[in-house]
């Protein structure tokens, strides 16, 4: 029985000031953030509530939901839901527009 290679780890920061933090590509990123011990607002955890929202500076994320909880205008300017998103690279966050 053959094993499955390890997922990815990449590397995850928060702006402004926040510490970069393992991001295992088969973790969600609230989740990730949690483990390292950094607190990211969030409430429902499935893409609903939207209280997670943040945006990409650089990076790139996957769903495995149809639909996350943003628009496609939201999706351009580059908003995620760290509550259901898996990184897919190296990704820099910032907070949402107020």
């Amino acid at each position: 029985m053959s094993q499955l290679p390890p997922d990815p780890v990449y590397s995850a920061r928060r702006l402004p000031d926040g510490p970069a933090f393992d991001a295992p590509a088969g973790t969600p990123l609230l989740l990730s953030a949690l483990q390292a011990g950094l607190f990211l607002d969030s409430s429902c955890r499935n893409g609903t509530c939207r209280t997670c929202l943040c945006r990409l500076a650089s990076g790139q994320v996957t769903y495995r939901i149809e639909w996350p909880g943003l628009s496609a205008e939201e999706k351009a300017d580059g908003y995620i839901l760290p509550c259901v998103a898996y990184p897919a690279s190296d990704l820099v966050l910032l907070p949402a527009a107020p």
